[in-house]
């Protein structure tokens, strides 16, 4: 049974579980974990207890996670708590879709809510599995590292700070601790050894042998034990020590101590803003990010999070915020004015902000631009340039906080009268790599071509994104990575989603020499109450903003929006000034509304609640999250049919033996029928074909006088045997392997309460046995009267029984259950066998 390794291959996987700690708020996964590992480990000594070959005792083991699975999670449902049901394992399953859904909505650490519990302690119970199958049962406990290794590859993926040291020196002792324990047992495999070395203080009688398993006749080993453990100790230590001393490799320094860049300035990094908007534009839950509410007499505009300033040629990204204290956001104290708004009018907007709890990892505070004053508790910082709103430890999930922004309000006149740009803004917002390929700056001077002012310009662009450029609105499309992607969709393709629509438009609004930004965040989402507004993750938004001197930066909206596009997305109305060509002052003319808009027509958005263009009047319900009721039926289905399918098994092999045992007699006397010829008769050939019709050949085969075999009288007799023995086994009537035919038909008869008729039938089969036997000489019964007989038989034996036993010979009938049981047992025998000779293959070859 091996239970000592079995107790340090479970151990070496709790140990090594503990790098999921990363994962999780709470440490009760852990203990949800430690229960599907003592359930697998019971699993495998059950198997190994029985002797069964290696895939059944992988069965065992899956099977005992389902019945802990079963316990721990939807006790309630099961056949007496532990017994799997449907109603169990469908609840299992809803767990499961929960889990799921709860781990793509969260970031980690996720909350341990029951579906995330059930998965973790899932998870830990298949790595549980695997090592036992590889340590214990196929005796390769390094290959069982690969599992153990897995765990940690998790944690490293998802969080940046990746697993401790600490907990990575325990998993890493827990699986040295599971090599040494297997080596000592294949050592100890050898038995004693021949050459002894007492100790001084044992001095034996003279002619007397030390008894078996005494230590002194064990070989002195302690040594090479404690040199194991001090390089074991060794490697662990310079694993962990070395990767901690290296300068730069821990954000944090060595274990944790020191790091960043002191009291003063420190540079602050997040991941790429861009990384996660498809993410969110693509979840299936549309989960609530957060809801606010606002005075705005209309929409309240975008909420923005990100300011990117800086195109290296493939991405947009916002240049390094150096951070002091003096950024902080403390008291009532005013924030910076937004850059250039000094002609243009603007609007105070007070918004009442609530992120949802199960946010994470918001270190950016989505607020209205451009915000005047934040009240939120916590160390949050200002970024003056670009007015981000950030923190360098918290994070905004779970917080309330109100904003006072000065919304910009400009003419499409004051807009086109701007003056020039300050040098700075030039330097730092229209520089363009070298890199761009040219195409695309050929492009920008062809769409704007005669327009006479910036916002000419600016307005042409968006009309060709959104009207006349033949551009689609596509989630489907991939996110831009280099160059060459941003000329495929401006050329080529011409699908993408809003950040393909906001990078590009920005670029070539640089390639003008119009400053420009992309800005990222979400869209005002949907209106619920009377300035109430709820944000959902498909919400999410990317948009340049142009930079006009007297106004600031202003929002332009190149992304289709409405049913075909981004639902919430709106144009502003300077944005849709009738265009001149004649190069005249585009501030008197006319305002024309923008057909992309879902504001067309008006220039101010229409009373009462709004809704998410592709949702419907009934899209938006409030902050409540949605369900998408569990699995589909189809799935359900699926699974209802494929369990049907595994339970028919049994019962199709027992109905498929049976047709192949008289199929085979019949194949066998399947002949080809004399030819009538027009040649003379042969007398030779008429006298030698009489001749075979009178006598039997050796093989017991008797050949008509039309030229076609009968079956095989022995072979018929044979099958009607083995038929009836299996009918007997299936119904639980003891068979003994020792009775002659003769007494194992009289004791079924005197066993069973059988009719005439089916005592005739079972003498006739042990009869025509007994012939097949020890006499080859004798007249048999034909072969269609003894498969009559065993269906007489069957039924007498089914008759006999209660119903539960013969329901069980019907659907799970033991024979086959054996039959199925020796096959798996040959199976495995021979898969370990080419398993150990493609492990001897490079010593073999060595030796040749």
């Amino acid at each position: 049974m091996r239970v000592r390794m079995t107790v340090m291959a479970g151990l070496a996987t709790l140990a090594g579980s503990l790098g999921l700690y990363p994962l999780f708020e709470k440490a009760s996964w852990f203990w949800a974990g430690f229960g599907a590992v003592l359930a697998v480990s019971g699993g495998g000594l059950l198997a190994r207890r029985l002797r069964t070959p290696a895939p059944v005792g992988l069965m065992f083991g899956l099977a005992a996670l389902l019945l802990y699975l079963n316990l721990a999670f939807a006790g309630g449902e099961a056949w007496l708590g532990v017994v799997p049901s449907p109603e169990s394992l469908r609840h299992l399953g809803e767990l499961a879709d929960e889990g799921w859904r709860a781990a793509n909505r969260y970031a980690a650490p996720v909350p341990l809510v029951p579906g995330i519990a059930m998965l973790a302690a899932a998870g830990i119970g298949l790595v549980a599995v695997l090592v036992d199958l590889l340590a214990v049962r196929l005796r390769r406990a390094a290959p069982a590292g690969l599992p153990l290794l897995a765990m940690y590859s998790v944690p490293a993926a998802i969080r940046e700070d990746g697993v401790s040291w600490l907990a990575f020196g325990i998993g890493a002792f827990g699986f040295l601790a599971l090599l040494m324990a297997d080596a000592r047992e294949q050592v100890g495999g050898w038995g004693r050894t021949v050459a002894t070395r007492r100790r001084p203080r044992e001095v034996p009688l003279a002619g007397a042998q030390p008894p078996p398993g005494d230590p002194a006749d064990r070989p002195d080993a302690s040594a090479l034990a404690a040199s194991g453990r001090r390089i074991a100790a060794g490697t662990v230590a310079v694993a962990v020590l070395l990767p901690a001393a290296v300068p730069g490799l821990h954000p944090r320094g060595v274990f944790g101590v020191g790091g960043g860049s002191g009291p003063g300035t420190q540079t602050v990094t997040t991941p790429d803003p861009l990384v996660s908007l498809k993410r969110e534009l693509t979840r299936l839950d549309d989960s609530t990010v957060l809801t606010y509410r606002s005075d705005a007499p209309e929409s309240p505009g975008y909420l923005r999070l990100y300011a990117l300033d800086r195109f290296d040629g493939d991405r947009w990204t916002y240049s390094p915020l150096k951070s002091s204290s003096k950024d902080r956001l403390t008291g009532d104290r005013a924030l910076p004015s937004p850059p250039g708004l000094t002609v243009a009018p603007s609007r105070e907007v007070t918004t009442e902000v609530r992120v949802r709890p199960e946010v994470r990892n918001m270190t950016f505070l989505p607020v209205p631009y451009a915000p005047a004053k934040v009240s939120i508790k916590g160390d949050w910082r200002v970024h003056g340039p670009s007015l981000m709103i950030y923190s360098l430890r918290d994070s905004a999930g779970g917080r309330s906080y109100t904003v006072k922004s000065l919304i910009p309000q400009p003419t499409a006149g004051q807009l086109a009268a701007s003056g020039p740009y300050p040098p700075e803004v030039v330097a730092q917002y229209t520089a363009v790599p070298k890199n761009v390929p040219p195409q695309v700056r050929k492009l920008a001077a062809d769409v704007t071509a005669g327009s006479a002012t910036a916002l000419t310009q600016a307005v042409r662009l968006q009309r060709w994104f959104t009207i006349s450029g033949g551009f689609t609105y596509d989630l489907s499309a991939p996110a831009p990575q280099h160059g060459s992607d941003l000329v495929d969709f401006l050329l080529h393709s011409k699908r993408g989603y809003c950040e393909q629509f906001a990078a590009a438009m920005a670029l070539m609004a640089r390639i003008l020499g119009i400053p420009s930004r992309v800005a990222m965040g979400y869209t005002p989402g949907s209106e619920v109450k009377p300035g109430e507004w709820v944000v959902r993750s498909r919400d999410a938004h990317a948009w340049p903003e142009l930079y006009f001197e007297g106004s600031g930066w202003v929002r332009f909206e190149p992304t289709p929006s409405g049913a075909a596009g981004q639902g919430t997305a709106a144009a502003p109305a300077y944005s849709q000034p009738a265009i001149s060509t004649g190069g005249g002052p585009e501030e008197q003319t006319t305002q024309a509304p923008d057909p992309s808009s879902p504001d067309a027509g008006s220039t101010t958005a229409p009373a009462g609640p709004r809704h998410r263009n592709d949702e419907g009047a009934g899209g938006a319900t409030g902050a409540q999250e949605e369900d998408d009721g569990g699995f589909p039926a189809a799935g359900w289905l699926a699974g209802i049919l494929l369990v049907l399918m595994l339970m028919a098994v049994p019962m199709t092999m027992r109905i498929f033996t049976r047709w192949r045992r008289w199929a085979a007699l019949a194949a066998s006397a399947a002949g080809t029928p004399t030819p009538a010829g027009t040649s003379a008769p042969d007398p030779a050939g008429e006298a030698e074909a009489a001749r075979r019709k009178r006598t039997p050949d050796p093989a017991g085969t008797v050949e008509p006088a039309n030229g076609t075999r009968a079956p095989d009288p022995a072979g018929a007799a044979h099958a009607a045997w083995q038929e009836m023995r299996a009918d007997a086994l299936d119904h639980g009537l003891e068979w003994r392997a020792s009775d002659s035919p003769r007494a194992a038909a009289r004791r079924l008869g005197e066993l069973l309460e059988m009719d005439a008729p089916s005592v005739q039938a079972l003498t006739r089969i042990a009869r025509a046995e007994e012939l097949a036997r020890y006499s080859r000489t004798r007249a048999f019964e034909p072969a269609e009267r003894l498969r009559a007989d065993v269906r007489t038989v069957r039924e007498a034996f089914a008759g006999s029984v209660g119903r539960r036993t013969r329901w069980r010979a019907r659907l799970l009938p033991p024979s086959t259950m054996a039959q199925t049981r020796t096959a798996l047992r040959t199976a495995g025998d021979r898969a370990l066998d080419v398993t150990a000779r493609v492990n001897d293959l490079p010593s073999r070859l060595r030796r040749r």
